[in-house]
């Protein structure tokens, strides 16, 4: 028969028992660490001294999140304007890259690779397609002359005006010959670089000019170039006089300002138009990594400047400022991302033109299209955010596009003339 008996037992305590060598101190207060934070001064148990890999994914992870919102936010953000925006504005945000953080990382990557680009160019001299037509294009003229030389060589030069046409192509196969010596020397040297400029701007002159003879005006350049080639040759340095003043004495001032601010804008000029004259007259890739390396933060002013241009536009469509923004980082963000890739197509089209020119001409056609379709998308990007008729969208597109164009080009001067003084 069961019975309730009161059982009299001992308490248990159970308790986990941590291995002496797991247990860690804090190394900012040494106690005791019993989880991933010092339970008495809060620090993370997890040192930050790791591998340097580590350190930069995790730094990417904190600016990009590379997750899948990566893939949801990036191709949308180039082939559907818009639409990541409108994703935003309606509260769906979790799925895609916060506006500001995509535009860091967009355009982090874009001026980094802009400098290559352009250090490409800059060293290259100018396409290397263009070269070899230009090359081609002399050979070829010079393979007239040869011809008209024979030709004329084998009738018996009797009168005045047959020798002086034979001096003439003389004269014209020894110059030639020469500017095709000049096109084929190596760019990196910085001598060259100017004799190669000069050579191509003579023969673009030769080339373009209709009748036997130079006019007058193309002579007086013709001197000029010839006259400059031939002091670079000789060891000379060229240097084109940079003259920054709105006076006939070269100087720079304005009415509103003091006599004092006068003087002192005109020695600002005088320095910058020094330095100037060095940069551009010597290896130019200081310079345009000094330009590049200022554009960012100008750009960053350049955004918020943006979005109040967008405000003023579209000021009846009650839209909050930060929404303006969002639209400009959005914006930009394409923008550079779109240049980019076109950027990258246009070096596959030089690599691919001398072995396979059908896969480069496809990819220099498709770069051609991606900046095409800038404009294209900016405007149905804006149709699309403040919903008004192709009518009203494309004449305020016209307009912010002139005045941001405007403010584009004050924003390059102000890098240009900033580069010049870092240098």
């Amino acid at each position: 028969m069961p019975t309730n008996e009161l059982i009299e037992t001992e308490p248990t305590t159970e308790t986990a028992i941590v291995p002496a060598a797991e247990i860690k101190d804090c190394e900012n207060c040494h106690l005791p660490l019993m989880g991933n934070f010092c339970a008495n001064c809060g620090q993370e148990a997890d040192s930050k001294l790791k591998y340097f890999w580590v350190v930069i994914m995790h730094l990417l992870d904190d600016i990009f999140s590379f997750d899948s919102r990566a893939s949801r936010t990036v191709w949308p953000l180039i082939t559907r304007p818009a639409f990541i925006t409108n994703e935003y504005f309606s509260g769906r945000r979790v799925h895609y890259v916060p506006p500001l953080r995509l535009y860091l990382f967009i355009s982090i990557v874009f001026f980094i690779t802009l400098k290559f680009f352009v250090g490409a160019d800059d060293s290259n001299g100018f396409n290397i397609n263009d070269k070899k037509n230009l090359i081609t294009q002399v050979r070829g003229h010079i393979e007239v002359l040869t011809t008209e030389q024979k030709t004329l060589s084998k009738i018996p030069s009797e009168s005045m005006e047959e020798l002086a046409q034979v001096t003439r192509l003389n004269a014209d196969l020894a110059k030639f010959n020469t500017y095709l010596a000049d096109l084929n020397r190596d760019y990196s040297s910085g001598q060259n670089k100017q004799i190669i400029k000069l050579t191509r701007e003579l023969l673009e002159l030769e080339f373009d000019h209709t009748e036997e003879v130079f006019s007058s005006k193309e002579q007086v350049k013709f001197d000029k170039l010839t006259a400059r080639r031939l002091k670079v040759l000789n060891g000379g340095i060229v240097s084109e006089e940079l003259n920054i003043g709105n006076n006939d004495d070269g100087t720079l001032s304005f009415d509103f300002l003091s006599d004092e601010s006068n003087k002192k804008l005109n020695n600002f000029t005088e320095e910058l138009a020094e330095k100037g004259e060095k940069a551009f007259n010597s290896d130019t890739g200081p310079l345009i990594e000094q330009v590049i390396g200022k554009l960012p933060q100008l750009m960053f002013i350049l955004l918020p400047l943006f979005a109040v241009l967008l405000k003023v536009m579209f000021i009846f469509s009650k839209r909050l400022y930060m929404e303006h923004l969002t639209v400009a980082l959005h914006s930009h963000s394409f923008i550079f991302i779109t240049v980019l890739l076109s950027e990258i197509l246009e070096l596959l089209d030089d690599y691919l033109a001398p072995t396979s020119p059908s896969i480069a001409n496809f990819f220099g056609v498709f770069a051609g299209g991606l900046l095409l379709w800038i404009p294209i998308y900016l405007f149905l990007m804006q149709k699309r955010v403040y919903k008004q008729g192709y009518f009203f969208t494309l004449v305020k597109f016209s307009i912010i596009g002139t005045i941001y164009s405007i403010m584009i080009a004050v924003t390059a001067i102000i890098a240009m003339v900033w580069g010049i003084m870092g240098t």
